[in-house]
């Protein structure tokens, strides 16, 4: 019967365990994702703004009549499609 006791006992210490890592583990990952926005991208964003930069291409979209871009790629040649294989 003793030995009964000491398994229960071991399991809630272990379910405790669990719940306060979980707690830790959640604190954890807000304050590694608050560090990597504020200090990573927060300023590249800032960077791209001053410089006016148009990353997706889309501050003329207006004025043109469709937004399809020809493909920046090489012309297909039968050795180049062979070395995909």
């Amino acid at each position: 019967m003793a030995g009964r006791t000491e398994r229960s006992f071991v399991r809630c210490l272990y379910a405790g365990w669990l719940a306060i890592a979980g707690r830790f583990g959640h604190v954890q990952t807000l304050v590694i994702l608050a560090i990597f926005y504020t200090f990573i991208l927060g300023p590249l964003s800032i960077g791209i703004a001053i410089s006016r930069g148009d990353l997706l291409s889309k501050r003329d979209l207006h004025m043109r009549a469709s937004a399809w871009r020809e493909a920046d790629s090489a012309r297909p040649e039968l050795e180049r499609a062979r070395r995909q294989f």
